[in-house]
């Protein structure tokens, strides 16, 4: 063999590792602070969010919908990356997260419902201009997009473009795409034909009870005047029409939830403060006609035809065309044809369809209806329709590779069965874990130093080996912990600690059963030079299937665990792989290399000891 082309692997891998801590990975600050790897929240403290449920009436969640609820939250934590982080319910209603270091923005959207709905636009107040949706010409083309920012705790704001959907596969017939803006609030009275249909009734006796105090609250005659409303009022012809109303301006979120689409959207008093405060949840009901404010008015939009469910993947993807990162949508097979009914129906309406004054109130000139894309309480696009879309479609706006990648897996692993508010969040103090932290090292680097004594006491010269081997996979794994905290988010916790100190062990195994075949070959009266290759091959098939024994464990833990026993079976694994590479291109080259020199014939100094003394006697006997 060439045990010097291995060593040069192994300082190959070493440069290459070690320049990926140093400036890859998104490093940053000065060489030390880039040799730091993430520690956990048992080291470094850090964040813990709590998320209270809430149930339609007050009600408490069910313990399968709340363990559902847990699963999906844990799933996309841990889309951020293996970042262990402790996902638990407390009580009734509460789930807990806790994430090490700063992580308030990581937190801050894992409650979301992710309920996408896709409706078609009935009705619209205000100026809420927005660009067009197209099917794709037989020349490429750029696909529009906007300035409203893809975020589902984001407020409209007037005048600002709405992102588009498109689609990559569709029929129909093609669209301009026109930008207009509408110059004044035009009143949709012929939208009561479609949308003066009655909203269902309260659900529980709390939403009764809370409606009587409503219509309490606002007055005999400012319900009465709300009750007989058709049609939006129109305050730009006469600013004091909406005097009879004016009580409506002083309801809450929670106030404004119980009265009826209609009421929500034709009181001129209600805005869109009043609209964003609803609870979580206000508008996901798919049977039901709701309001939500887009660009700074109000639209009426009709059951949702379409939902999340429909959709079979959603993936984040940078556009080559104009470079922007869209979320790409894929239907199932029942989804797909509720879609292209859906945009049937708005690309075939008529002039006289209420989607059509809709539209016409919202773009002031326009070719067809408008369907909205409503993610839990944000309609976060409502484009007109250019075509009947059957294929895979696209969600663009103003995203960029973290919030589109955050949209994609939102509708990936679900909707949450129940919906959520933020509860305290608190931070988490270190102080115990770096206690802990400086005991383990310590104890860590005892256990060491008993093992280098032992080694160099029973081994001699071959101790050095067993120094130097350790030596480098510690290196090696430390290393692989920085580069993998700052690419895949890879935390490590005492239990991990645990994980990497446990491998130390199976790789002081794997020295033990080298050494002693290769005593093995020598008593049986080889030379130390032959013996050493001819106890590698043997020695070689039981080192890694103990290793392999060891990898699969560590596999097998972290998938059917979580939390602490993940880190620790990740970190054994890592650890584990790899110690292999150095047994292979450290350890058998090195032993070869020795197996030359003076020092490694001489049985005082070797380690081979009594073996190398009885060994021509042995030769002589046989």
């Amino acid at each position: 063999m060439h045990p010097g082309r291995q060593l040069a692997v192994l300082g190959f891998i070493f440069v290459v590792l070690y320049l990926l801590v140093f400036f890859a990975g998104g490093a940053s600050g000065s060489f030390t602070d880039r040799l730091h790897p993430k520690l956990g929240l048992d080291l470094v403290g850090g964040t813990q969010a709590t998320y209270i449920a809430s149930v339609q009436g007050g009600q408490v969640p069910s313990k399968e919908s709340m363990e559902q609820a847990r699963d999906i939250i844990d799933q996309r934590v841990n889309a951020l990356g293996v970042s262990e982080a402790e996902v638990v319910i407390q009580g009734d209603r509460n789930i807990v997260v806790s994430l090490a270091g700063k992580a308030d923005d990581q937190l801050k959207d894992l409650s979301q419902a992710a309920q996408m709905r896709f409706r078609l636009v009935i009705g619209a107040t205000g100026d809420v201009s927005t660009v067009a949706l197209n099917p794709p010409t037989a020349t490429p083309s750029a696909a529009a997009s906007g300035s409203a920012k893809p975020s589902t705790s984001a407020k409209p704001s007037t005048g600002a473009s709405a992102p588009a959907v498109s689609s990559s596969a569709s029929t129909g017939g093609q669209g301009g795409g026109e930008v207009v803006k509408a110059p004044t609030p035009t009143p949709t009275p012929s939208a009561s034909a479609s949308a003066s249909a009655p909203a269902a009734p309260p659900a529980s006796a709390d939403e009764k009870a809370l409606l009587a105090e409503v219509q309490k609250k606002v007055g005999t005659a400012a319900w009465a005047a709300a009750s007989k409303l058709t049609a939006p009022v129109d305050l730009s012809t006469d600013p004091t029409a909406g005097k009879p109303y004016a009580p409506f301006a002083k309801l809450s979120g929670d106030e404004v939830n119980v009265l009826t689409p209609q009421m929500q959207m034709y009181v001129p008093t209600i805005g869109c403060t009043q609209l964003d405060a609803r609870p979580n949840g206000a508008i996901d009901a798919v049977g039901k006609q709701v309001v939500a404010c887009y660009n700074g008015g109000k639209i009426l939009m009709d059951q949702a035809k379409v939902v999340g469910d429909d959709i079979s993947k959603a993936s984040p993807q940078l556009d080559q065309q104009n470079g922007q990162w869209v979320v790409s949508l894929d239907f199932k097979s029942e989804g797909s044809t509720k879609w292209a009914a859906l945009t049937r129906q708005a690309f075939e309406a008529t002039s006289d369809a209420p989607c059509y004054t809709a539209a016409t109130a919202m773009y002031g000139s326009i070719e067809h209806c408008a369907v909205a894309v409503v993610l839990d309480k944000s309609v976060i696009s409502a484009p007109q329709i250019q075509g009947v879309l059957t294929g895979t479609s696209q969600i663009t706006g103003q995203f960029n590779a973290s919030s589109s990648k955050e949209l994609a897996d939102q509708l990936n692993f679900g909707a949450l069965p129940v919906t959520f508010s933020s509860g305290p969040a608190q931070t988490v103090s270190a102080t115990l874990g770096t206690q802990q932290l400086q005991a383990g090292l310590i104890a860590a680097a005892i256990g060491m130093g008993l093992v280098a004594i032992y080694a160099f006491f029973y081994y001699r010269l071959l101790g050095s080996v067993i120094f130097l081997s350790l030596l480098l996979s510690g290196l090696l794994t430390f290393g692989a912990l920085v580069f993998l905290g700052r690419t895949v988010g890879f935390t490590l916790t005492l239990a991990g600690i645990a994980g990497f100190i446990v491998s130390l062990g199976v790789a002081a195994d794997s020295f033990v059963i080298y050494f002693e075949r290769l005593k093995d070959e020598i008593h049986e009266g080889r030379s130390p030079r032959s013996a050493v290759p001819r106890a590698w091959a043997r020695a070689r098939r039981t080192i890694i299937s103990a290793n392999t024994i060891t990898i699969l464990a560590a596999v097998v833990l972290y998938i059917v665990s979580v939390g602490a026993v993940q880190g620790f079976a990740f970190a054994l694994g890592v650890a584990t792989v790899l110690d292999l590479v150095v047994v292979f291109l450290f350890r058998h080259p090195i032993m070869t290399m020795f197996a030359s020199t003076k020092a490694f014939l001489s049985p005082r100094v070797s380690g081979l000891g009594r073996v190398l003394r009885r060994a021509p006697t042995d030769v002589k006997e046989a």
